[in-house]
């Protein structure tokens, strides 16, 4: 069975967009989805792929967050092979053993201008380093992203798409629910 994996962003998060886990399932199942489940409370649900494209989905899910919570918030879906994929691009195996130093950001594009992306000095950030691979930014901080100049930097270079985050476990777990 296919799955998709909805990515939402700002949830749950310094006390500002409240939306618990049930709450989350319940959305979900109210919009048809089934066998859904929900990881942590930041906004990671996974559901058997409704038939429908994921941009599809994700404009469903945010209407119906706007509607019902009255939350304006991005959200991203990903079918179960894009995620998978995105695990085996990652290009820093290296960082695997340390998960919580490795980051992905979810993008709702492939950006059209990276120009300020690519303007990034990688000596000036060592030993943090970064990969643009299609739609997904791979961000690892071996030294850990709270203290990262490289972590900042990026995060303000605007590609001019939507983009959420997450770290190496969440991403992996959220592989393992999809693919089981």
């Amino acid at each position: 069975m296919s799955r998709q994996i909805a990515l939402l962003r700002g949830i749950n998060v310094g006390g500002h967009n409240s939306f618990p886990k049930a709450k989350q399932r319940e959305l979900a199942e109210s919009l048809g989805f089934e066998d859904v489940s929900v990881l942590l409370q930041t906004g990671n649900i996974v559901f058997a792929d409704p038939g429908t494209p994921p941009q599809e989905t994700a404009r469903l899910i945010h209407d119906r967050i706007a509607a019902d919570l009255g939350l304006t918030v991005p959200v991203l879906v990903r079918t179960g092979d894009e995620l998978a994929a995105a695990v085996a691009a990652n290009p820093f195996p290296q960082a695997v053993p340390e998960p919580k130093s490795l980051h992905v950001t979810f993008l709702s594009a492939v950006p059209a201008d990276t120009s300020r992306l690519d303007a990034l000095d990688p000596a000036a950030f060592a030993p943090d380093q970064y990969r643009l691979i299609g739609r997904e930014l791979y961000l690892w901080c071996p030294g850990g992203i709270g203290r990262s100049k490289l972590a900042d930097a990026v995060s303000r270079a605007p590609l001019g798409v939507t983009a959420t985050a997450r770290n190496w476990n969440t991403v992996t777990k959220l592989l393992a629910l999809a693919t089981a």
